[in-house]
């Protein structure tokens, strides 16, 4: 073999070890509670609500519907309805004219849910949250930066939305996380109840492995990912 492909060789096999420690690592926490606390940690540190926002600002997510959307109108409508001579503002690219588009979908989903629709207002050009948190100073100008505003987004969100509002000169924001809810109702099973072979092990009463491992590798990848994007937002000069 020569030279360059021993190296080659040499390379990958360092990659995959690496990889593979990275792998067990993380699979090793998902056993722990660590990355729910670092998947919350994003969500609380920037959401204080200190006073009744005038301003609701929902970062539309993937639109409606879908998961993130509905679960942000959700918490939308929540908050609008607790403070109903807010203004609501839907950031979310699209046409405002188009009755089937995202912005007017997201719309119609919170007047359903009971929201004024005198209230409602759109920021539809901004395409990332450096771009809606311009948008909407625009809307307020310079002279509303101090009202009082709440960002409604994803959990893993709220710190990057609210410091990138606070650069655009937003001096009082909070954010309110749009977490899920879990369902109240005890899951654990007795294994010989569903009859079937018994080649595998049971796991009725094992919550951990059915599920706790599995959301806690999903919050790694989430806020790694999100991690990785505050650092950019960093460098850009956008928090």
């Amino acid at each position: 073999m020569s030279k360059k492909g021993r190296l080659t060789v040499k390379l990958i096999r360092i990659f995959l070890l690496i990889s593979g420690c990275i792998f067990l690592l993380l699979s090793i926490l998902a056993f722990t509670t660590l990355p729910f606390w670092a998947y919350y940690g994003l969500a609380t540190s920037e959401s204080n609500i200190e006073e009744p926002p005038e301003v609701i600002v929902m970062l539309a997510g993937a639109g409606i519907p879908s998961e993130n959307g509905l679960i942000r109108a959700y918490y939308t409508s929540k908050l609008a309805l607790e403070c109903p001579e807010a203004i609501v503002i839907i950031a979310v690219p699209g046409n405002t004219m188009d009755s089937l588009g995202d912005p007017q979908r997201i719309a119609s989903e919170l007047i359903l849910r009971g929201v004024n629709p005198e209230k409602i207002k759109f920021a539809n050009t901004g395409k990332n949250t450096r771009g809606q948190a311009q948008e909407v100073s625009t809307m307020l100008n310079a002279g509303k930066l101090s009202t009082p505003v709440t960002i409604v987004s994803s959990p893993e969100h709220i710190k990057r939305a609210v410091m990138s509002f606070r650069k655009c000169g937003f001096t009082k924001v909070s954010g309110l996380p749009a977490f899920e809810s879990s369902l109240e109702t005890d899951l654990t099973f007795n294994d010989k109840d569903l009859k079937g072979n018994k080649i595998a092990p049971p796991i009725g009463s094992n919550l951990q492995v059915r599920y706790q491992f599995w959301n806690h590798l999903k919050y790694e990848i989430i806020v790694i990912r999100e991690y990785f994007a505050l650092s950019y937002y960093k460098v850009r000069g956008w928090i």
